[in-house]
Order: C-alpha cells, then sequence, then structure tokens
C-alpha cells in the first residue's frame, strides 16, 4: 500500500508541475490579468507556485517510498509531511467538490487521502514498546519480582451499591 502511494504522490506531483506550467504560459501568451495584476507576475507566480507544490508532492512521495522500502512507520519530519499531506487532500477534495463540482477530482483527492491516513494508521499499529512482556507470560510468585519484601496488594471486592 505506502508503494501504492508512493507511485500515486510521484505522478501527482508531476501532474501539478505540468498543470500550472501550461497555465503560467497560457497566461503569458494571452497577456491575462486578474485585479490589475501584472500578467508576467501572474505566469511566473504560476510557474514557481507549481515547481514548489510538485517538489513538496514529489517529497512526500520519497517519504512513502522509504516508508514502503524500510516497512517501518515514518518518524519525525516524514510523518509531519504525511500528515499535512493528508490535510492538503482532504482541502483539495473540499475544494473540488464545492468550486468545480468534479466528481471525478473529488474521488480521486478523498482516495488519496485515504491511501495516507491508511499509511499512517496501518504502520502506526505494527509498532508497540518493544519491552512490553506478552500476555500469557507473568510471574509465577504473586509478589513483585522488583520487591521480594513487599506482599501484594489484597483483592478488596467494591462495596454495594446503596438503595437511594
Amino acid at each position: 500500500m505506502a508503494w501504492i502511494l508512493a507511485v500515486v504522490l510521484f505522478v501527482e506531483a508531476f501532474g501539478v508541475a505540468a498543470l500550472n506550467w501550461f497555465l503560467g504560459i497560457v497566461a503569458d501568451r494571452q497577456n491575462m490579468s486578474l485585479a490589475g495584476i501584472d500578467p508576467d507576475a501572474m505566469s511566473v507566480s504560476s510557474k514557481v507556485g507549481g515547481v514548489v507544490f510538485g517538489l513538496y508532492f514529489l517529497l512526500c512521495a520519497v517519504v512513502a517510498l522509504l516508508v514502503a522500502i524500510r516497512d517501518r512507520a515514518p518518524a519525525g519530519l516524514g510523518r509531519i509531511l504525511l500528515i499535512s499531506v493528508a490535510v492538503v487532500h482532504g482541502l483539495l477534495a473540499a475544494f473540488a467538490w464545492a468550486m468545480v463540482e468534479g466528481k471525478a477530482a473529488f474521488a480521486f483527492m478523498v482516495v488519496v487521502l485515504g491511501l495516507v491516513i491508511l499509511l499512517l494508521m496501518t504502520y502506526d499499529r505494527l509498532e508497540g514498546p518493544s519491552d512490553a512482556a506478552p500476555a500469557s507470560e507473568g510471574p509465577k510468585d504473586p509478589k513483585d519480582p522488583e520487591r521480594p519484601d513487599k506482599d501484594p496488594a489484597p483483592i478488596v471486592p467494591p462495596p454495594a451499591p446503596s438503595p437511594s
């Protein structure tokens, strides 16, 4: 599953960068302006935004790829990146549904969001305390092995409910 997420994020990184680059070229060639903004500024900002966003998705894809290769949960910055990309996909899904009304775009964003959350939850369950003893094992003596001179506390039943 981490492999699938890595591939999807790699493709998405390329797609976002290419789409924004294309929109920057279109804005430049048509000399478009929005509310008096310089057309060159719009073109350059679209291209820069596409490259930055593409690199962000690429970095998240690398984290997912490392999770797949190592078969371990992400830690530190990698975990933060995966959580942030889940939030970004949740917001993009909401925008796709509200503004574009593109059911396919919404479904894609929700599927990627689900993959990221599944990756975070699945690998989180695999880890546990390393020094935890299995439940079947236990001390043979009821006394605490750490303090052999102390007897265990007696078991006292809870008080009976009072009639009210």
